[in-house]
């Protein structure tokens, strides 16, 4: 199986599946001398860990990390950083039932075609529970990157309800466990989604990223674009069907002059600088301009389908051919937008570490 690493200098490739014995990863190309301890890592893995609420799986799963190699008396050392996470509440026993069965909306019938057999028990490697990994190098990302950027998620939309952004609340998404930061939102988030669970059915979320204190220089024209980049890294999650970068699909209703950026000379302290530097009166662009990032904000959005794994009964196939209804059992998220905003934070972090380390690679 191809396709399990990402990046260029700073490089993740992830292993195992949901019900093996664990997850894990190597972490290449991580800069020598950096504090790195697992606790460091596992602050982000509590944001991501299942059983937290009635609003999320109830798998139990500690996500306990354990840092192999790479780290030497508290520093990293330059060697490869590996990642474990073992697997400690896997019931593979839900899954006996359908095992002959395509269930609708998951990767079962694209596995078996493409590699003629497919692992049943929660999908295996196609399930999002190999996306913890993700969280635990989004956090030695954040490391490379230092504490003058920073990477914040928000869950902005579930189903029908959506956060007015008049009362956008950074610190509010610690206070509820939707990551909303809008207090009103979510409640009616809550209500929404207790609806949805008890029908046996699922719903969609829009997850919003943003990335503060990006130095102005970050990407490449054409092929390595910035923002190409964090729009691949977005769309490899689990579950991800759309993406948006600044005013997104927003733009195509707009004019040019209402659409560009205008831009005008500002002075320091402002975002760390002590100079005069190139402000933008607005964001449309969403922090990049030809696919290097302006120094303004990276803003992302992440469209979340609703969850595959449903109590409602829907019309699918057997292995063998034949027609047949299937209503999926076990632990599942109503929403997995929610446990996916950690996910995505992770995500831009890491292409905003891999695209640092290139930028001083060629530019000094």
């Amino acid at each position: 199986m191809s396709g399990n690493t990402f990046g260029t200098l700073f490089r993740v490739t992830s292993f195992g599946e949901s019900h093996g014995p664990a997850i894990g990863g190597t972490v290449d190309g991580v800069p020598p001398g950096i504090a790195l301890a697992e606790a460091d890592l596992q602050v982000w893995l509590d944001k991501r860990r299942p059983g937290q609420s009635h609003h999320v799986t109830q798998r139990r799963e500690a996500d306990a990390v354990e840092i192999l190699s790479g780290v030497f008396e508290g520093r990293t050392t330059g060697a490869p950083v590996g990642l474990l996470i073992r697997n400690q509440d896997a019931r593979s026993k839900d899954y006996e039932a359908i095992k002959d069965l395509y269930r609708p909306g998951h990767a079962d019938m694209t596995y078996q075609a493409k590699y003629g057999l497919r692992d049943y028990r929660g999908g295996g490697r196609s399930s999002a529970r190999e996306t913890a990994i993700r969280v635990a190098t989004g956090a030695i990302a954040r490391k490379v990157l230092g504490d003058g950027i920073s990477v914040r998620g928000a869950l902005v939309q579930m189903g029908p309800e959506a956060i007015d952004r008049s009362l956008w609340d950074w610190e509010e998404t610690a206070r509820n466990p939707f990551w909303c930061p809008d207090a009103e939102a979510a409640l009616r988030m809550e209500a929404h989604l207790d609806a949805v669970r008890k029908a046996g059915s699922s719903t969609g979320a829009l997850i919003e990223v943003v990335a503060s204190g990006v130095p102005a220089g970050l990407g490449a024209p054409t092929f390595d674009r910035l923002d190409a980049d964090i729009a691949k890294a977005l769309m490899s999650i689990p579950a991800a069907k759309g993406i948006e970068i600044g005013a997104g699909f927003a733009a195509v209703e707009m004019t040019g002059p209402e659409h560009n950026d205008e831009m005008r000379m500002a002075e320091g302290p402002e975002g760390g600088r002590e100079e005069r530097y190139v402000s933008f009166v607005t964001n449309n662009a969403g922090g990049t301009l030809g696919g290097i990032s302006t120094g303004a904000d990276i803003v992302a959005r992440l469209a979340i389908k609703p969850t595959s794994s449903i109590a409602t009964a829907q019309r699918t196939v057997t292995v063998r051919g034949e027609d047949t209804r299937i209503k999926t059992k076990g632990r599942h998220d109503p929403c997995v937008g929610i446990r996916g905003v950690p996910v995505a934070e992770a995500m831009v972090a890491i292409v905003l570490a891999d695209h640092l380390l290139r930028h001083k690679a060629q530019c000094g």
